[in-house]
């Protein structure tokens, strides 16, 4: 009989070893659910982080090509600028020249027996030289005074036109590719004060 009452008793004991083995078992699934939660919580920062800094970096490559873009755009404007306006200092130079020219035309068509035709051939070829490199004169006689490209010397009054009307060209002005080189000076009319 002391065998069936040892085998009765190592039922008994197997339960309880079960059991604690389950309980173990469940302790072990319960770290490893909680392990593997803390890790997918920082796996979830992480992607956070990581997105974060894509969307930085991503910015950082917009700045920067919208800047390159920038530069080039301001380059090819310079560039065109140094073509168009290169000439401007060389135009401001010569400016007094033409003026010259056109005050010795003048004298010499006042002048009796004067022969001016070389003085007006030579004012002539200046001005189309100028006129091939983008440089216009500016005379703007009837015309509305407009300061942003004349200079107003005198006002003088005149009947005969609206107020604000060129009326005497004193000194032409020039332009280079339509940048104002020199203003005109011009006489602007005015109504009789009553």
């Amino acid at each position: 009989m002391a065998k069936s009452k040892e085998q009765a008793e190592e039922p008994q004991v197997e339960p309880v070893q079960q059991e604690a083995q389950q309980e173990q078992q469940e302790d072990d699934d319960q770290q490893v659910a909680f392990e593997a939660e803390q890790g997918a919580d920082e796996a979830i920062d992480e992607l956070a982080q990581l997105r974060e800094q894509i969307a930085a970096q991503a910015d950082q490559v917009l700045r920067a090509r919208a800047e390159a873009e920038n530069i080039q755009r301001r380059a090819a404007r310079d560039v065109e600028n140094a073509h168009k306006y290169g000439v401007e200092r060389l135009v401001r130079d010569l400016i007094p020249v033409v003026d010259s020219l056109e005050k010795a035309v003048e004298v010499a068509r006042d002048s009796e027996g004067a022969d001016c035709e070389g003085i007006e051939l030579a004012n002539k070829l200046l001005f189309d030289t100028l006129a091939r490199h983008g440089v216009e004169r500016i005379a703007p006689e009837g015309e509305p005074f407009d300061p942003a490209w004349h200079e107003a010397v005198a006002t003088a009054p005149d009947d005969d036109c609206e107020e604000n009307t060129i009326i005497n060209l004193v000194q032409a002005g020039f332009s280079l590719n339509g940048r104002l080189v020199r203003a005109a000076k011009v006489v602007v009319s005015r109504t009789q004060a009553a």
